[in-house]
Order: C-alpha cells, then structure tokens, then sequence
C-alpha cells in the first residue's frame, strides 16, 4: 500500500515537471533580457546612422537623381549607366591614382614613425609619458584647426615652409596649388595620423614579455636583432589591425584636404570628388547626387577588400 502510493506520488511530480516543463523554456530568463537592452541602442543606432544610409546610397546610385528628383523622389531607374559613365570617366583614374598616393604613403610614413616613436618611447626614460602626452595634440586638435595651421605655413608668401627655404636661397614653392598640393596634404595627414599609430603600437609594445629581450641580450643579439626578430614579428597582429584602420579612415578623409586646397590640383581623392559632385563645392558647380553615390560605392568596395584580405591574413596568420 505504501509503495503503491508513493509510486503515485512519484508519477504525479513527473507529470507535473513535464507539464510546467514547456512553460518554463517559453519564458525569456531576466540575462536575455539584460543583453537585448544593452545591444538595443547600439542596434538602433547602426541602423539609422549606418546601415540605412548605406542603403540609401547604393540605391542612389541606381537612380538618375537631380535637384527635382531628388526632392520629390521619382527618380528614373537606369541600372549600372552611372557606374559605366562614372568609370569610363579620364578623371576617374586619375583620381583613383591619386587616391591611392595619398592613402599608401599617408600609411608608410605614419606607421613607420609611429612605431619609431613607440620603440623610442617603451625604454620608460625620465619624462617619457611627457612627451608621448605631447605627441598626441594632433591628434586632440579639430581637423579645422589642424588644416588651417597647415595651410597657412604652406603658404607661397608668409608661410613658415618657404621662410626657411628662403634662407638657403630656394625660391618660394607653390604648395597648395598644381602638382605640389598632393605632397602637402600628404605632409599634414601623416602628422595627424602618427599620435594614433604612436598608442596602438606603444600598447602592443607594453604586451610583450621582457625576458625575452634579456634571453635574446645573453645570446649576443644587438637591438637591431632584437627588434627584427622579437619586436617586429610578436607586433604583427596590431601592426595588422593598425594598418588596417589607418587604410580605412585615410581612404574617407575630406576636411584636412578641403581646407588646404579644397581638393584642388592633384589632391583631389575619390572621397573630395565625391564631396565635390554631391554639393557642387570646388572645382564641380554642377550637383551630380548619383555620381557622388557611385564614388561613395566605390570607396566602400575598396574599403571591404581591404578588410576581407585582412580577415584572410589574421586566419593564416593563427593556422
């Protein structure tokens, strides 16, 4: 009798466990709803700010948009036209070329100063944080300001540059018009972009471990050695990233060159070209909105190439 009952018993909890069961992985625990309401502003925000204007975009770029159209909306359809009209454009390579300029050797000489810098600063001499502090106003200055003190001592007549070639007899340069505006807006950008590659790297140098330089000291290898063989390689994947980013932001750069020769010469890039053509600025005075979105595409496309070789590389790198 007894076992009889608690086996009912038994059989009356199982029942019921199965029963309250379904309900149970029906309810959201409170965790999920924790990271839905952390993730949900950030979602948001990647969708209005980034996601739907990229959208946007590549739909403009689709459409024959001018100043009417674009107001009331119905502009025509026309498929690949633009991308072919934009593309079989003479000024769309040499753009291109001088886009490339810009960015590759913006990228060359910030990363090599910057981990210059970063080498010079890891010794943790006396007055070091200093310095590295003051290293990084340009990159805490508005790019405004940055390109207008840059302009003004590139200047052909009161500028500082050709003060001081003045007083070796060289003859006052034009920098910021013809063939010499590429070089200038190089200059400045590879001295905005030296504070951000001076941390990154300078924090990569801070994770590796010191007693490999000591073993490496004990075995007769001078710093040269050092640095090629430990440095270098173990800061690969922030060198990676680093290069990365700094592709990335200096493929989109449009204030410091439109404040120093508002892409005039050879500074025009895609990014200015595209800026030019959207709001009719500088040397286009007419308002081409898909055109600007078919250079704007085109900078996005490089940009993701850029990133899938990177992804490549990190993935060979760990195998």
């Amino acid at each position: 009798m007894t076992s009889t009952v608690a086996s009912a018993s038994g059989m009356d909890a199982r029942t019921s466990s199965r029963a309250e069961h379904p309900k149970r992985r029906g309810r959201i625990s409170s965790t999920t709803w924790a990271v839905i309401g952390f993730t949900a502003p950030l979602a948001i925000y990647m969708a209005i700010f980034y996601i739907a204007p990229l959208i946007q975009n590549i739909s403009m770029s689709f459409h024959r948009f001018t100043r009417r159209t674009f107001i009331t909306g119905d502009a025509p359809f026309v498929g690949l036209d633009i991308y072919k009209e934009v593309i079989a454009s003479p000024d769309f390579w040499t753009t291109l070329a001088q886009t490339m300029t810009f960015t590759v050797l913006s990228i060359i000489f910030q990363y090599a100063i910057g981990l210059a810098l970063a080498v010079f600063f890891n010794q943790n001499f006396k007055l070091s944080a200093v310095l590295r502090g003051a290293f990084l106003v340009p990159w805490l200055l508005p790019p405004m300001i940055s390109g207008t003190i840059w302009q003004w001592m590139m200047d052909a007549d009161s500028g500082v540059f050709n003060k001081v070639l003045g007083l070796f007899g060289v003859d006052p340069i034009w920098w910021l018009q013809g063939t010499n505006s590429l070089w200038a807006v190089i200059i400045a950008n590879i001295w905005l972009g030296i504070p951000f590659n001076l941390v990154i790297l300078y924090s990569g140098l801070q994770n590796i471990n010191v007693d490999l330089y000591e073993a490496a000291s004990l075995d007769g290898c001078n710093a040269w050695q050092r640095f090629w063989h430990i440095t270098f390689p173990l800061l690969r994947p922030v060198t990676m990233i680093t290069l990365l980013l700094g592709f990335v932001y200096t493929l989109k750069v449009v204030d410091i060159i439109w404040i120093m020769t508002k892409g005039g010469g050879t500074s025009r890039t895609l990014a200015t070209w595209a800026y030019e053509m959207a709001f009719g600025k500088g040397n286009s005075s007419v308002i081409r909105y898909s055109e600007a979105s078919v250079v704007g595409t085109v900078l996005i496309i490089i940009a993701l190439v850029f990133a899938f070789v990177y992804l490549w590389a990190q993935r060979k790198e760990e195998n």
